[in-house]
């Protein structure tokens, strides 16, 4: 079984993504993440993020956005 603390360990803070870019899924529209937002009862944390095409601004799980590739 995985040792809960190591493997929260490898995550990056939530505070080291903000300025970077995303993309929703393989090729969904690329998103900024601008802003920690707040932290949920399940332990995951809401992330604020700007879509790039609309500009639209939306909150979304800090574990969609792991699992999401990375923009340059």
């Amino acid at each position: 079984m995985a040792d809960i603390h190591t493997d929260s360990a490898r995550l990056p803070q939530p505070a080291s993504l903000v300025g970077t870019w995303r993309r929703f899924g393989a090729i969904g529209p690329v998103y900024e993440i601008i802003a920690i937002g707040k932290e949920l009862p399940d332990g995951d944390r809401l992330m604020r993020v700007r879509v790039v095409e609309s500009g639209e601004e939306v909150d979304y799980r800090l574990t969609g956005i792991l699992d999401d590739p990375r923009e340059n």
